[in-house]
This record gives C-alpha cells, structure tokens and sequence, in this order.
C-alpha cells in the first residue's frame, strides 16, 4: 500500500520551539522523507523542501509523539495514499498523486522545491 503522512515536528531547543513539517512517502522498507518550512497549498507558490535521511514506517501511523531527550514532538497534520506518476532513482525529481485531506493534488518535487497543483 502506498502510503505517506505530513507531520508537524516541533523541535525544543534553549527553551524554544522550533517547528517544521516531515513529509514521508512509504517505500518498501522505509519512508523517504523531506523536510518542509510551511505546507503546500494548490496553485500556490513554491515550497522549499530538503530530502532527508529515510524514516522508519512506524511514522506512517503514529498520530501524537514526544520525541525522546526532551527533543521535542510530532504531531501528524495530515495522511492518506499516493499514486506515483515518475520518480528518478535518487528521487530528486518526483511527481505523485495525493490524496489526503489538506494535501490532495499532484505534487511536484524538483530538487529543494515542492509545488502542490489540482489532479485534473
């Protein structure tokens, strides 16, 4: 099954919280996983994004979590299933449809750029 979730991660450092979103897409064995300043919205402007280092599938499924060493939370904001249309083998380039709640469109992933369009 393909899977993937948007999780609201929310790191504490010197008191404060420093929050991002973790998008992760299943694959087999892990997730890929890239790191977000804010959440696409459709026909919207482009969102930086930073691949980071695979995730386990756990995260797939877990809702609320507080991270261990007081190092902050995550919270999933959004899940659903996908559909991949292309992906090169080191997926820095990536086009997939979502489908979700607040993340339901093509998404488009080209290098350290996110864009999120309507399916037509």
């Amino acid at each position: 099954m393909n899977r993937w979730v948007l999780l609201e991660h929310k790191l504490l450092s010197r008191n404060l919280f420093d929050t991002h979103y973790d998008f992760l897409v299943e694959d087999k064995f892990d997730c890929l996983t890239w790191k977000l300043h804010e959440i696409p919205s459709i026909n919207k402007d482009l969102v930086q994004i930073e691949k980071q280092p695979n995730h386990r599938l756990v995260w797939l499924s877990r809702a609320e979590y507080q991270l261990s060493n007081n190092r902050g939370s995550v919270k999933r904001v959004d899940h659903g299933t996908f559909s991949y249309i292309f992906h090169n083998q080191d997926f820095k380039e990536l086009k997939i449809n979502l489908k979700g709640k607040l993340l339901n469109g093509l998404l488009k992933i080209d290098g350290n750029f996110c864009h999120l369009m309507k399916n037509k």
